[in-house]
């Protein structure tokens, strides 16, 4: 896939947005989240989204609303998507790469475009060079998980907990082998939190409980 040149990709596609009157403010909003994972993805060809996190980057507060605006983009080519059937797994994006033409291309349907001369400023506007994705089925190492985490801003002792369980198992979910450990990550976290919010339900209701009227009137028959 040619590499992506961060200020000519958002350059083009806001030239095609003031040309495409069917794109509103919400399909602008999931765009620039997508492109936002795109980047943190080091501009892989293809890239896993979770969709609680797309929605709360975006805005987007209903689900419906949120399956149309991707849809949309789909049909429209700004993006390919490719929905899970997976609970455990996020769906799966590839981006049109506008960086490289006024045309777009694709890792999938790309054309042979000449660039010679063109300046590449990679992922990160500091000019520096994209830096090759590092296995997508496990991490390197422990480092690898805690900057991932960190990146996200999740607990460290999450991540701590994640590579520990996952590599004692050999980084399979069952008995088969995980596909995309941030994408596992991922759902780690989601089952986190869940799990945090049931402990807290439960507290308060343990609390309702226990509380008793001290203004018992004691005079009053058994």
């Amino acid at each position: 896939m040619p590499e992506v040149n961060y200020i000519t990709h958002l350059n083009n596609f806001f030239l095609k947005l003031s040309k495409d009157t069917r794109l509103n403010t919400t399909h602008v909003s999931m765009y620039m989240a997508l492109f936002n994972f795109w980047n943190q993805a080091r501009f892989s060809s293809e890239f896993f989204i979770n969709r609680n996190e797309v929605m709360t980057l975006s805005r987007i507060g209903s689900k419906g609303t949120y399956h149309k605006c991707i849809k949309d983009l789909s049909d429209w080519k700004y993006i390919i998507y490719m929905p899970s059937k997976n609970p455990n797994i996020g769906s799966k994006i590839k981006m049109y790469n506008f960086s490289t033409s006024s045309e777009q291309a694709t890792n999938q349907q790309r054309t042979e475009i000449g660039t010679s001369g063109e300046q590449v400023l990679g992922p990160y506007i500091n000019n520096t060079k994209q830096k090759k994705q590092s296995n997508v089925f496990k991490p390197q190492n422990k480092k690898e998980v805690s900057i991932f985490f960190e990146e996200n801003k999740w607990p460290a002792a999450q991540s701590e907990k994640f590579f520990s369980h996952y590599e004692s198992v050999g980084w399979k979910k069952g008995k088969s082998k995980i596909e995309n450990w941030r994408a596992a990550a991922e759902g780690w976290m989601i089952q986190f939190r869940e799990n945090e919010e049931n402990n807290v339900s439960a507290q308060v209701q343990n609390k309702d409980n226990l509380h008793t009227n001290k203004n018992k009137n004691y005079n009053q028959p058994l």
